[in-house]
């Protein structure tokens, strides 16, 4: 299996390099201490299994699947039990809890091997386990990929998000970005006080707010501070109503 290491703390690296040492199917082509770096490997490299830490630098290990194009096995290592164990036990290969055992750590290896005759159906586990963590997860930042690189934008700094089919239009002061996500997912994990749904395809920051005026029969027109006009529906102008008491 050829394998790449995500960690961040060199101790615990050379802790997975020995305990792997004794594997004599694993093939070591690569090891990062950041989630960018390692993004950028994997998508290159294209491994069949990444043991992933979650608190990394730059982008820790959830925001790291998101901007992956190949989707290797993953078995996390943490020392964090709180972040979703549930969603692990569905659909990680297998997760380690610091510090673990050479045992233990066989025993996530031989899931490993027994998982990559099904890489096909992985693929399609690995893609829900991404949206089992984020939702469990306070949004903060959003990360996205373009043919430009990998983008990290600030939530505050989002003036508000556009429906698009099964993808989300990012749009902030640093341009427009698509991102592959559901608004009911956003929404979910948005800052309730921050960000209303206005209409079905419109999720707007509440600061981002000039004005707001009537338009057609229910509906309204809200005036971004930068001159963008997006449209409010009756139930989301009210929405917005009780949010901003006014």
């Amino acid at each position: 299996m050829r394998t790449i290491i995500v960690e961040d703390e060199i101790l615990a690296r050379d802790l997975l390099k020995k305990y792997l040492s004794i594997h004599t199917d694993i093939e070591i082509i690569g090891e990062y201490g950041d989630g960018f770096s390692a993004a950028v490997a994997i998508n290159k490299e294209k491994p069949d299994l990444v043991l992933l830490d979650i608190q990394l630098p730059r982008l820790n290990g959830f925001e790291m699947l998101e901007v992956l194009d190949h989707l290797p096995l993953i078995v996390f290592t943490t020392a964090y039990d709180e972040y979703a164990v549930k969603a692990f036990e569905r659909n990680a290969t297998d997760y380690l809890l610091k510090p673990f055992s050479p045992q233990r750590f066989s025993e996530a290896l031989a899931k490993a091997r027994e998982k990559l005759a099904f890489s096909d159906s992985e693929t399609e586990l690995t893609s829900s386990m991404v949206n089992d963590l984020s939702s469990s997860i306070p949004l903060a930042r959003i990360v996205v990929k373009d043919s430009k690189g990998i983008h990290i934008i600030g939530v505050p700094e989002i003036r508000y998000f556009e429906a698009q089919d099964d993808y989300i239009m990012v749009h902030c002061e640093q341009g427009r970005f698509l991102k592959k996500q559901t608004m009911k997912s956003l929404e979910e994990r948005l800052n309730q006080k921050q960000f209303v749904r206005i209409h079905r395809s419109y999720i707007v920051n509440v600061s981002s707010i000039k004005r707001i005026e009537p338009y057609e029969k229910e509906s309204y027109l809200v005036f971004l501070k930068n001159d963008e006009k997006i449209k409010a529906s009756a139930a989301g102008y009210k929405l917005l109503r009780e949010r901003l008491d006014f």
